[in-house]
C-alpha cells in the first residue's frame, strides 16, 4: 500500500537538483523536466503508483517549488487533505456524494504524499527529520482510516457486528506491512552505508504488481467512491482486506530471508 521513503526523499535543504537554480522558479516546465529525470525506479511499484500518482506527485512538486514550500510543508498539507477525508467519512452518512468527497481528499492526500518525496529530489537532497515527519504521518493513517471504516459501518451499513472484524484485520494488516517494510528497508540502508554494497536491483514483474494490488492505497483511496453503494463497498473493500493479509503471509518470509541476509 506504501512504499517507504529514503532519506533523500523528503527534506528541508536548500540545494537543488542540477539545471534548477533560484533564477528558474519561474519556468514550472523546467522544473516539471527536472523531476522527471529524477524519478525512482519504478520497479516493484504499485500500479497506482506508477500511473496516476507518481505523476500526479510530479505536478504538485513543481507547483509547491515554485510557490515556495518545503517538503515538510507539503507532507503537513497532505496530511491534511488525508485527516479531512477520514474525518468525513466518520461523521458524515455513507452516501454515493460523500464517498466521492472522501476518494477526492484522500486522493489529493496521496498525490501530495508523493510530491513531498519528489520536492526533496528537485532541491537536491534529503533529511532525517524529513523522513521521520513522513513515516510518522503515514504509520497513523495506515491505521486510523481502517478503524474510520469501522465506525462507518456501525454506523450507517446495517450488517452483522462481525463485520468490524474485516477493518479492524485490515488495519492490522496494514500497520505490520508498514512497519515490516520500513524497518527492512532501514536495517539494509545501515548495512550499506557500513560496507559499501550497492543498493539490491529489483525485478519488475507482471505478477509482482498483481499480487501488490491489494496493498496499493491508491486502490483503497478510490474504493471510497462506492461508498454509498453498500454492498458494492463492502465487497471491494472486503476483497482488498483478505488480498492485503494474503500477501502479507507471502512477504514476511521473504523479509525474514532478507534480514538474514543483512546480519550475515
Amino acid at each position: 500500500m506504501l512504499v517507504g521513503k529514503g532519506v533523500a526523499d523528503n527534506t528541508d535543504s536548500g540545494g537543488y537538483v542540477s539545471g534548477v537554480v533560484e533564477g528558474q522558479r519561474a519556468h514550472f516546465g523546467e522544473s516539471l523536466r527536472q523531476l522527471r529525470l529524477a524519478q525512482k525506479s519504478s520497479k516493484g511499484a504499485p500500479l497506482y503508483s506508477l500511473v496516476v500518482n507518481r505523476p500526479m506527485g510530479r505536478v504538485l512538486a513543481a507547483a509547491s517549488f515554485h510557490v515556495g514550500l518545503t517538503p515538510n510543508q507539503v507532507t503537513a498539507v497532505s496530511a491534511v487533505f488525508t485527516f479531512s477525508g477520514i474525518a468525513v467519512l466518520v461523521l458524515a452518512p455513507a452516501s454515493t456524494v460523500v464517498g466521492a468527497v472522501i476518494a477526492l481528499l484522500l486522493v489529493l492526500g496521496y498525490g501530495l504524499d508523493a510530491a513531498d518525496g519528489q520536492l526533496a529530489r528537485l532541491r537536491g537532497g534529503g533529511s532525517p527529520e524529513g523522513e521521520w515527519l513522513d513515516h510518522l504521518t503515514d504509520s497513523v493513517k495506515v491505521v486510523v482510516i481502517h478503524l474510520a471504516v469501522a465506525v462507518a459501518l456501525f454506523g450507517s451499513y446495517d450488517l452483522s457486528p462481525a463485520w468490524l472484524l474485516v477493518p479492524l484485520v485490515f488495519a492490522v494488516s496494514s500497520s505490520v506491512h508498514f512497519f515490516g517494510m520500513v524497518l527492512v528497508d532501514l536495517l539494509g540502508r545501515e548495512q550499506r552505508a557500513r560496507t559499501g554494497r550497492p543498493a539490491p536491483v529489483l525485478q519488475a514483474s507482471w505478477l509482482r504488481t498483481t499480487l501488490k494490488l491489494p496493498m496499493d492505497y491508491g486502490l483503497l483511496c478510490l474504493s471510497f467512491l462506492l461508498l454509498g453503494w453498500h454492498a458494492g463497498f463492502l465487497g471491494l473493500y472486503t476483497v482488498l482486506a483478505v488480498g492485503s493479509t494474503g500477501y502479507l503471509v507471502l512477504v514476511v518470509p521473504k523479509w525474514t530471508r532478507d534480514v538474514r541476509a543483512i546480519a550475515g
